[in-house]
């Protein structure tokens, strides 16, 4: 004979076991699942939770028990403790990955033009390129790009990017660019003479850049020109850098460049990032 169990309540009306209890943290990536939407957490209120998709579309959900699922685990978000709120985003503006591990490096790397240029990257970057394992170096100069270009080797799993100050129709290094032929290397510039410039002048506290006339070292001509130590064009480099917080400080011709090196970096031989 069949058994049957003394218990009649229909399963969906029965209690459901306690999920395990999150801290909606800023950064946290979960999924609703009534939706479907996935996101990360960027907001969390009394009794709600705001998620941002890849695409940045915003949407606001209750806070609810077994609201949520965590990595394919069913979860009860709740609102953090009172404290120190961490950052919802990276100085690029990306979403910030609480705890997230540095990613073991790729083959693949990216060059930029000037020690300067590389102290600039990786404040603003340097989480980013952490977390998908690129590595910066930096160039003393431009003039030997083809050889330096021809010893990496790019190829599809070691893809070259390399990032040219003053990178304008017509110049020394637009020519020594378009020399650069591999499939596999990416060489991009801002129009910038010096990487000084691709700061915004109001992030610094000055109303523009000085123009110096052509023939004079630029950097020592700014600094003359703002009143800063010639000698020590150093010292000024890191109150430049010292005023760059985020990448709202940074001109737009700088900003898609860099973003378009990773891109290029991190794809795939398939094309895929």
């Amino acid at each position: 004979m069949r058994q049957y169990s003394a218990d009649l309540t229909p399963p969906w009306k029965k209690p459901q076991p306690p999920a395990p209890e999150v801290a909606a943290e800023p950064g946290l990536v979960v999924e609703e699942p009534g939706t479907g939407f996935c996101g990360a957490v960027i907001r969390c209120e009394a009794g709600t939770v705001t998620l941002e998709d890849r695409f940045g579309k915003h949407r606001v959900f209750p806070l609810e028990p077994r609201g949520f699922l965590l990595e394919g685990r069913v979860v009860t978000l709740v609102r953090p403790a009172a404290g120190p709120r961490r950052p919802a985003r990276t100085a690029s503006g990306s979403v910030a990955v609480p705890g997230a591990r540095a990613r073991v490096a790729r083959a693949g790397r990216i060059y930029v033009e000037g020690r300067h240029d590389a102290e600039l990257v990786e404040k603003v970057w340097g989480d980013d390129l952490r977390i998908e394992g690129v590595v910066v170096e930096y160039l003393e100069g431009v003039d030997d790009l083809p050889s330096i270009v021809d010893s990496f080797a790019p190829g599809p799993d070691a893809r070259l990017g390399v990032l040219v100050d003053h990178l304008v129709p017509g110049s020394k290094e637009w020519r020594i660019a378009e020399s650069v032929t591999s499939e596999h290397a990416l060489v991009v510039g801002h129009p910038y003479i010096d990487i000084w410039e691709a700061v915004k002048p109001s992030s610094v506290g000055i109303e523009a850049w000085p123009r110096v006339p052509r023939g004079q070292d630029w950097k020592t001509g700014v600094c003359r020109a703002l009143g800063w130590r010639v000698a020590n064009t150093g010292e000024a480099w890191q109150r430049i850098l010292g005023a760059v917080r985020s990448y709202k400080d940074l001109e737009p011709e700088l900003l898609g460049r860099v973003e378009q090196l990773i891109d290029f970096v991190t794809a795939t031989a398939g094309g895929e990032a």
